[in-house]
């Protein structure tokens, strides 16, 4: 499974969690804020995306980078994914 399979596998389960959905669009421009998830759910997000991959970008990252798209978020994960 890819980064990116992985990242929309577990949005969706943490928005269905939450009562909600992912964005049915959800495209590499789309806002964070609009993807279907509260800050709550993106902190959630990242911790699960750690157990997932065994890994946490944001505390790899020499200059804290705040992503503003999906895509944006994306390819921090996979910049920062183990080799």
């Amino acid at each position: 499974m890819t980064v990116r399979a992985t990242i929309i596998d577990h949005m969706t389960a943490i928005a269905a969690a939450a009562g909600t959905a992912v964005a049915a669009d959800l495209a590499d421009d789309t806002v964070l804020l609009r993807c279907g998830l509260d800050s709550l759910g993106f902190a959630t997000l990242v911790a699960r995306l750690e157990e997932a991959l065994g890994y946490d970008p944001f505390t790899l990252m020499e200059q804290p980078v705040y992503p503003r798209t999906f895509g944006e978020f994306v390819a921090i994960y996979e910049r920062h994914a183990p080799r």
